[in-house]
């Protein structure tokens, strides 16, 4: 009786691995067809406007595709690649993409990156930002709920504060917009540049 059910367990344990990787494959379909175009086959990103997708969690990514798709989050190009995926090809993508090796930039200046270092451990108490670290942990790996932001693109991060600031983006933690429009043009730049060294 003992080995019926270790028989069984093994059985959907083979399932589960074969379902998986037949998503994955399906993802990889899916990149190579539209998503490496801009984010690259390995997440790296094809441009510094795009943002970084390895190393992103999964849960994350297939929110935001599924926000892009509905339209909560404002993105012509994304929301028409967006717009045939199902739940489960989102949630494969986001397993493609999750288990890339994450890349990062050296600084380019490393005076900028240093107060962007303060901003993201420390905050700014003279103005009521946040330190970084809070919410999006102190290696900037995030959460499931939260993105991953070690390593991302500076010039994406600059334009994703900007649009918290402005309220263009609003599919994501309200908290960014209270944050995003106490920084300065000089912390933005900052914090960015940091953000994209982090390994």
């Amino acid at each position: 009786m003992k080995g019926r059910f270790i028989a069984a367990g093994l059985g959907l344990l083979l399932a589960a691995g074969g379902a998986l990787a037949a998503d994955l494959k399906r993802a990889e379909e899916i990149v190579g067809g539209r998503c490496f175009i801009c984010h690259g086959m390995e997440g790296e990103a094809a441009s510094a406007l795009y943002p970084r997708l390895a190393s992103q969690h999964a849960d994350y990514i297939a929110r935001q595709l599924a926000d892009f798709k509905s339209g909560k989050r404002k993105s012509e190009t994304m929301a028409g690649m967006a717009a045939d995926l199902t739940p489960e090809e989102m949630k494969a993508l986001g397993e493609f993409f999750q288990k890339k090796p994450a890349t990062h930039s050296q600084s380019a200046d490393p005076d900028l990156s240093g107060v962007g270092r303060y901003i993201f451990t420390k905050g700014n108490q003279y103005s009521g930002v946040a330190a970084c670290v809070s919410c999006h942990g102190p290696k900037g790996y995030g959460t499931p709920q939260l993105p991953r932001l070690a390593g991302q693109q500076a010039l994406y991060i600059e334009n994703q504060l900007k649009q918290f600031n402005t309220r263009e983006r609003n599919n994501d933690n309200a908290v960014m917009h209270s944050i995003a429009s106490k920084l300065t043009e000089l912390e933005v730049k900052a914090v960015s540049s940091f953000i994209s060294t982090l390994e």
